[in-house]
């Protein structure tokens, strides 16, 4: 089905929890919060996502999305253990897990409107005007939403002396 092998079915499914476990922690705390149940199951999610990938990619750019977005969870997870950053690791940290984010959504926006519907897909080439103008959307949210993630942040100021563990 949508010429899906079952590798390409294990990354599909490993990595689909990322994207409703990501808008939940959007739309509940404006970032990824990773010290949360929610932030470990978009952590695993994305894990296998992103390991996987290098099984199924046929074009190299597949492969450099998926090491990128290991790099980036890597450093997103990783940098609030730094102490010596302060304040600045809530930044770097909300800053690397959204460009997560945005790397998962541009290749699962892509491969959708590629295969569906099965047979009649809605683009047929990467150069399809509406493959394009969703790709604009997602840098135009990605920009807009660390922007406002950036000043929301910045608005808190002092009363965000530590990052947060949130166990919902």
């Amino acid at each position: 089905m949508f010429g899906i092998s079952q590798l390409g079915w294990l990354h599909v499914i490993g990595s689909f929890p990322a994207i409703p476990t990501a808008i939940y922690m959007l739309a509940r705390h404006g970032r990824i919060v990773p010290r949360s149940i929610p932030g470990v199951a978009y952590l695993a999610s994305m894990f296998v996502g992103a390991s996987t990938v290098f099984l199924i990619a046929k074009q190299p750019v597949g492969s450099a999305i998926g090491a990128m977005t290991l790099v980036l969870l890597l450093l997103g997870y990783g940098v609030g253990w730094f102490l010596r950053l302060g304040r600045a690791a809530i930044y770097l940290e909300t800053i690397f897990l959204s460009l997560t984010v945005f790397l998962l959504m541009v290749p699962t926006v892509s491969e959708t409107l590629r295969r569906v519907p099965d047979g009649h897909p809605l683009a047929t080439d990467l150069k399809s005007p509406i493959l394009l103008g969703a790709q604009g959307i997602l840098f135009l949210a990605l920009v807009v939403g660390l922007t406002a993630q950036i000043l929301y942040l910045r608005k808190q100021g002092r009363s965000v002396k530590a990052l947060p563990v949130d166990l919902h």
